[in-house]
């Protein structure tokens, strides 16, 4: 269905957005805890600087960008990241919160969900100012490219997360945690 044709959103769909978002968001975070870790492990610090040359250069290869292209997105781009990594702190530090009453939790919720709208917010701004001086079907190129690194990123922390060989049973290796016996009767 075009875009232009969509219905009004009704409360199953708007819930359905709002998960989705969700989703983007802690899997944004996963990947960039992921890229931490991942440095760590190997011995190294994170280096911010190569996570977005890695980035920028697949961006670049996977929406198939022109040099003239990458000049005019990647200072825009770059832009809108910098007021999502404030978002994301603020996410971050909501989910560290232990409401202890009804008040608080309900303050949390909306504070999440606030947010997560404005989140939204900045994607969808920045998504009109990348259209300004990009085609559609680059944008959307771009957007793919941007989940697929992050995907590959996730995988590749996972991948080195796996315990080297006999370091026993562990939950990311393949094998089974012991189990508890159950009470026999």
């Amino acid at each position: 269905m075009p875009c232009s044709t969509m219905k009004t959103s009704t409360p199953a769909s708007w819930l359905i957005f709002k998960q989705g978002v969700m989703r983007k968001v802690y899997s944004i975070i996963i990947v960039l805890m992921a890229a931490l870790t991942v440095s760590a492990q190997e011995e190294q610090k994170f280096s911010p600087e190569k996570f977005d040359a890695e980035l920028q250069k697949f961006i670049t290869e996977e929406a198939k960008l022109s040099t003239q292209e990458v000049v005019k997105f990647f200072p825009v781009y770059r832009e809108m990241q910098s007021k999502q990594r404030a978002l994301f702190e603020r996410q971050r530090n909501l989910g560290n919160l232990m409401p202890q009453d009804e008040a608080s939790c309900l303050k949390a919720v909306r504070e999440r969900d606030e947010t997560e709208l404005e989140m939204k917010r900045i994607q969808k701004t920045y998504h009109e100012r990348f259209l300004e001086f990009l085609p559609a079907s680059k944008v959307y190129s771009i957007l793919k490219a941007e989940d697929k690194f992050h995907r590959h990123m996730f995988r590749k922390f996972n991948r080195n997360r796996q315990p080297k060989q006999g370091n026993g049973p562990h939950p990311g290796n393949g094998q089974r945690p012991p189990q508890m016996p159950r009470n026999q009767k």
